[in-house]
C-alpha cells in the first residue's frame, strides 16, 4: 500500500471534548482517508481524552493510530512521538483543541505539489474570541520565503510540513521549553524550505480558545518561560540568516511581538527584585537584533519601548504597559505635538529633560493617517470640479495648505494646484471623543484640462488624483475618491469637450477595487466609439418623404452641441451636414434626417461624425422605394444605389420622363 499524502499530528493532553471535533474534522477531509494517516499522542491526559481516542481508534480502523504516554509536561515530546511514526509526504501538526476546514488538507497539498513548496499555510480563523494571524493572509501566494512576506509572523506548527525537509535537516521540536519550543522548530523549518506556499482563500485552520482558557500558552504565566526560548529564537536567526534586510525583517517580529507580550503580560505583574532581573535578561537577548537601522521599521511606540528596554528604564517601562493598556482600554488615539515639519506622539516622557529619550522615539510622521471624504467628483465641458474635506488626523487644521496633485500614472509627470479651503465647523466631534477638531477641513477645487499644465493643455494619459492633505507645516498625499458621498458616482463618465486645440475625449472613472479617481485624457482607457452607434433601419420620414430618417444612440456624458452630425459626400465633391437630434423621452437616442432634395445629382455615401471620430451609416435597404420631388418644375427622384458602392449608397438623379415612358411600355 502505498504511503499516505498527509499525516496528521495531534498532541493531547486533557482535550475533552475539542478532541472528538479535532479527529472528525480530520476524518472527514475532502482529499480522502487513503490518502491520510491520524496520529494522536495521549499525553498522560486525565480527563477522558484516553477513553475518547481508544472509542475514536476502533470507529477508524484503517486511519487513526493512537499511543499513549506519561505525561511529559508540554507538546514537544509527543509532537516529537507522531513525527517519528509518520510515514507521508507531509505532515501537518494539528493542536487537539482546534480542527480544520473541511478542504484544508486537499488544497494545501495541491499548493505544495502545484509549486514545489516545503511548507504551507493554510488561512487561520479565530473561533469562540481567539485571535488568529491576518497579516499572511491577505491574498493567496503560490511561491514566497521567510523575507519577502510576513509568513514569519505566525510560527505556530499547525502548517503542512513536506516530511523529506524535517528528515533532512533533522528538525524536531526541543522538549526542554514549556513554550516557544514551536518558534524553533518552525523558524529552523522556513529558513531551510524550498519555498513557502499560503492558501489565503479558504479557511483551513480553525482556532479555538477553550472556554477554561486552557490553551497550553495561557495556562502558563511568568517571564522565565518566555526568556528561555526568546535568547534561542535570536541565536538560531544570528546563525543562519547574514547581517542586512532579511535580518532585519525577522527581528522585526520579535523586537515588536515578543518584547510587548513579556512586558505587558509578564514582567509587569512580577515581584520588584524579578522583574528588575526580569528586564536586564530581556535587554541582553534582544541587543543583537537592534541596530540604528532597525528604527524606520519600527512603529513609534515600539522604538519607545525598546529605548526603555535597552537602557534597564524600569519604572518608565511600567508606566507604558500602563498607558498602553489605557489607550487599549478607551480606544482613542494618542495627540501629537507637532514641531519643525515633524509630529511627536504624546506618549509619557516626551521631552521629559530628567529621560532625555530621543524625539525619535516619538516621531510618529510617517505613521499619520489621511481623512478624507468628496462631496463632489465631475466634469463639465474642459473643467473637472472636485469638493470635500480632508485633514491629517490627529493633526488640527491650523495653517492649512492643501493642494491638488496631478499625476500621469506611466510618464510621472506631475501638477501640483491650489483648492480654495472651506470651513467644516464639527468635524472631528463624532470620533476619538472629540479629542480633535478640524474646523477647516473643506476643498473645493476647479481644474480646467485645457490649461493645468502650466497655462497649457494636459498631456493624453491616465492623471491620477491625490491631494496633499497641509496643516502646521505638515503634508501627506493620499489618493481620493475611496470615500464619497452616495451621490458620488465612480462609474465611468466620458464626454468629448471643445477645446483651442479641437475637440477631446475626458473621462472620468474611479479604478478598481479601490475606487480611487483618475482623469483619461485621450481615450487611454474609454474609448469613444462604442458610446456612438446607428440602429440598421432607414426610412423616409412620415411627415416629410423626401428626408430620410436614421435613428442611433450616444451615451456620452456631453458633446457638443451641433458637433454630432451625419456628413453626406457626392460623387462631384460636394457635402452635406445634417446634424442629430435627441429623441424625447428616450435618454441617450437621437434622430437624424437627410432632405434629399438639396442634394446635387450623383452618387452619395457618408459617416457618422464627431470631431475626429466616424461611424459608419446603415446602407439603403434595395426595397426603399424611391422619393420624388420637383426641382424648378422638373422632376427629380432620389433612390438606393447598387450594393458595395458605399455607405448610404444614394443616387439623386433629374427623372427621364421619356425614358422611364419607353421602359414603362416596354
Amino acid at each position: 500500500m502505498p504511503d499516505p499524502a498527509v499525516s496528521v499530528i495531534v498532541a493531547a493532553y486533557d482535550a475533552m471534548p475539542y478532541l472528538t471535533r479535532c479527529v472528525e474534522s480530520v476524518a472527514g477531509q475532502t482529499i480522502g482517508r487513503d490518502r491520510l494517516e491520524v496520529i494522536v499522542v495521549n499525553d498522560g491526559s486525565t480527563d477522558g481524552t484516553a477513553a475518547e481516542l481508544d472509542r475514536l481508534e476502533r470507529r477508524y480502523p484503517d486511519l487513526l493510530r493512537v499511543y499513549h504516554q506519561e505525561n511529559s509536561g508540554g507538546p514537544s515530546a509527543p509532537r516529537n512521538l507522531g513525527l517519528r511514526h509518520a510515514t507521508g509526504t507531509f505532515v501537518f501538526f494539528l493542536d487537539a483543541d482546534d480542527h480544520l476546514g473541511p478542504e484544508a488538507l486537499e488544497r494545501m497539498v495541491r499548493m505544495a505539489e502545484d509549486n514545489g513548496t516545503d511548507v504551507v499555510l493554510g488561512k487561520t480563523v479565530g473561533v469562540g474570541g481567539r485571535v488568529a494571524p491576518a497579516s499572511m493572509f491577505r491574498r493567496n501566494q503560490p511561491r514566497t520565503d521567510v523575507f519577502s512576506s510576513r509568513v514569519y509572523w505566525t510560527l505556530n506548527p499547525m502548517k503542512l510540513f513536506r516530511r523529506e525537509l524535517l528528515e533532512r535537516h533533522g528538525l524536531r521540536f526541543p522538549t526542554d521549553l514549556a513554550i516557544g519550543e514551536d518558534q524553533l522548530f518552525v523558524g529552523a523549518a522556513y529558513l531551510h524550505a524550498s519555498g513557502v506556499s499560503v492558501v489565503a482563500d479558504h479557511d483551513c485552520l480553525y482556532w479555538v480558545l477553550r472556554e477554561d482558557e486552557g490553551n497550553i500558552t495561557r495556562r502558563l504565566t511568568g517571564s522565565e518561560h518566555r526568556l528561555r526560548f526568546l535568547p534561542r529564537v535570536v541565536d538560531q536567526i544570528l546563525e543562519h540568516v547574514p547581517p542586512g534586510p532579511g535580518r532585519d525583517h525577522l527581528a522585526h517580529r520579535h523586537l515588536t511581538v515578543e518584547v510587548k507580550e513579556i512586558l505587558a503580560d509578564q514582567l509587569a505583574f512580577e515581584p520588584r527584585a524579578i522583574q528588575e532581573k526580569t528586564l536586564d535578561r530581556l535587554a541582553e537577548a534582544v541587543e543583537p537584533l537592534w541596530h540604528e537601522g532597525m528604527d524606520d521599521r519600527l512603529s513609534a511606540m515600539a522604538r519607545l519601548r525598546l529605548h526603555l528596554v535597552r537602557h534597564r528604564m524600569l519604572d518608565e517601562l511600567l508606566e507604558l504597559v500602563e498607558f498602553e493598556r489605557r489607550i487599549a482600554r478607551t480606544k482613542t488615539a494618542t495627540p501629537v505635538l507637532v514641531d519643525g515639519g515633524r509630529a511627536l506622539a504624546r506618549y509619557p516622557y516626551l521631552r521629559d529633560p530628567g529621560r532625555a529619550i530621543p524625539d525619535s522615539c516619538y516621531d510618529v510622521t510617517a505613521q499619520l493617517g489621511v481623512r478624507h471624504h468628496l462631496t463632489r467628483a465631475e466634469v463639465r465641458g474642459t473643467t473637472l470640479r472636485l469638493a470635500g474635506h480632508a485633514h491629517l488626523h490627529r493633526v488640527e487644521t491650523r495653517d492649512v495648505g492643501t493642494r491638488l496633485v496631478l499625476r500621469e500614472r506611466d510618464s510621472g509627470v506631475e501638477y501640483v494646484l491650489p483648492v480654495t479651503h472651506t470651513a467644516t465647523p464639527g468635524l472631528g466631534a463624532e470620533e476619538d471623543e472629540g479629542t480633535f477638531t478640524y474646523d477647516l477641513a473643506g476643498f473645493e477645487a476647479a481644474v480646467d484640462v485645457a490649461t493645468a499644465a502650466g497655462g497649457e493643455p494636459l498631456g493624453d494619459g491616465l492623471w491620477d488624483i491625490s491631494l496633499a492633505v497641509g496643516a502646521q507645516g505638515l503634508s501627506k498625499e493620499v489618493r481620493i475618491g475611496s470615500k464619497r458621498a452616495d451621490g458620488v458616482s465612480g462609474e465611468a463618465s466620458t464626454r468629448v469637450v471643445a477645446t483651442g486645440e479641437g475637440l477631446r475625449a475626458v473621462t472620468l472613472y474611479a479604478t478598481r477595487p479601490h475606487g480611487n479617481f483618475t482623469l483619461d485624457l485621450g481615450e487611454v482607457k474609454h474609448a469613444v466609439a462604442p458610446h456612438v452607434g446607428m440602429d440598421p433601419g432607414v426610412r423616409w420620414a412620415v411627415d416629410a418623404p423626401t428626408e430620410l430618417e436614421l435613428t442611433g444612440r450616444c451615451t456620452l456624458a456631453e458633446y457638443p452641441e451641433g458637433e454630432l452630425k451625419a456628413v453626406l459626400v457626392g460623387s462631384q465633391g460636394d457635402t452635406c451636414d445634417c446634424p442629430v437630434r435627441p429623441v424625447p423621452g428616450r435618454e441617450g437616442h437621437f434622430v437624424v434626417r437627410i432632405p434629399v432634395t438639396v442634394l446635387a445629382a450623383g452618387l452619395w455615401s457618408g459617416h457618422l461624425r464627431l470631431g475626429p471620430w466616424r461611424w459608419p451609416l446603415p446602407q439603403l435597404p434595395e426595397t426603399l422605394p424611391p422619393a420624388q420631388w420637383r426641382r424648378r418644375g422638373l422632376p427629380w427622384h432620389a433612390e438606393p444605389a447598387p450594393a458595395g458602392s458605399g455607405d448610404v449608397a444614394l443616387r439623386v438623379a433629374r427623372t427621364d420622363l421619356v425614358g422611364a415612358l419607353v421602359r414603362r411600355l416596354a
